[in-house]
């Protein structure tokens, strides 16, 4: 059996965060917490890192983790641009940003051929995800059963500002029925955890768990996002704004009884930078983490 492939999202900008938090140091001799998720991969049995980036800054972005672990996991870039091809479609819109992370998924086709998970560069999950995440890969994943890792609720909040989140309904078999993304959540000042629209806000109850872009893919899926990718381009023509989140079409996939989400909740805390003033906590959390011994002092 192939071993599985790790798919990160990194051509995103991170825009207020501002700068490329990527690649921004945070743990022991200034890791970025992308290499914290690629040493949980290889500990956990992944074979091949695919990282997703923009042209402008690959050079960069090489030379970063170059010599880091290329003799550990088989590594390998793809590039998204507004105007990457994807197969099956001729044409797209011009504009001046990517198409958002489903988009990402498909600029990465050409290259991923094993089940595979998909994450975010800037998010640090926790090495139990990995191992749970590995698991479903190797021995359940298949062209009608994919996977999401989500995590609950009050352990991905940020202090500094609100979060946007896909907040997910499971049913009781342990499968994804549905999601919704909120873009304005947070912990109000009476405790309570609220979602915003406009000026309405609805409670949140402490057991939601959400969705952090931790998902596992059979290779049948692309085939299937190229077809929404292509029904949200006509729709989205004169949307310059417009993002092919993956929620979209993993919605739509549940909706139509196309595959099924098995849903694996994490018990671990999510770590990630939406602002510059969460860099102080997710340093002195990854500080706690090599004291409990769970890295090594250098990872590589």
């Amino acid at each position: 059996m192939s071993k599985p492939t790790l798919m990160i999202l990194a051509a995103g900008m991170g825009s207020r965060y501002g700068g490329l938090k990527q690649m921004d140091g945070f743990g022991a001799s200034g890791a970025a917490i992308i290499e914290y998720s690629i040493y949980d991969a290889i500990r956990a049995g992944f074979g091949k890192v695919v990282f997703i980036i923009r042209e402008h800054f690959a050079d960069a972005f090489k030379a970063r983790f170059a010599g880091k672990f290329e003799d550990k996991i088989e590594v390998v870039y793809a590039f998204q641009e507004f105007h990457t091809p994807i197969k099956g479609i001729e044409s797209v819109p011009v504009r001046e940003k990517p198409w958002g992370t489903g988009h990402a998924m498909l600029a990465g086709e050409a290259v991923t051929t094993e089940p595979f998970l998909v994450i975010n560069a800037d998010d640090y999950y926790g090495m139990k995800a990995f191992e749970q995440m590995a698991d479903f890969l190797m021995n359940r994943c298949t062209p009608d059963n994919y996977s999401l890792v989500a995590y609950q609720l009050p352990k991905t909040l940020s202090d500094n500002g609100s979060v946007a989140r896909g907040v997910c309904d499971v049913d009781d078999a342990g499968n994804l029925t549905g999601m919704n993304e909120r873009t304005k959540i947070l912990r109000a000042d009476d405790g309570v955890i609220y979602y915003y629209e406009g000026d309405d806000r609805t409670v949140l109850p402490e057991n939601t768990v959400v969705s952090m872009n931790y998902w596992g893919f059979h290779p049948s899926v692309f085939e299937r996002f190229r077809t929404q990718f292509r029904r949200f381009l006509v729709d989205n023509a004169d949307s310059p704004k417009a993002e092919f989140f993956i929620p979209l079409p993993v919605n739509d996939l549940i909706q139509r009884n196309i595959v099924e989400f098995e849903v694996m909740t994490s018990v671990d805390k999510w770590h990630g930078v939406t602002y510059r003033e969460d860099k102080e906590v997710v340093e002195a959390a990854f500080v706690a983490l090599h004291e409990l011994g769970l890295y090594p002092e250098e990872l590589w």
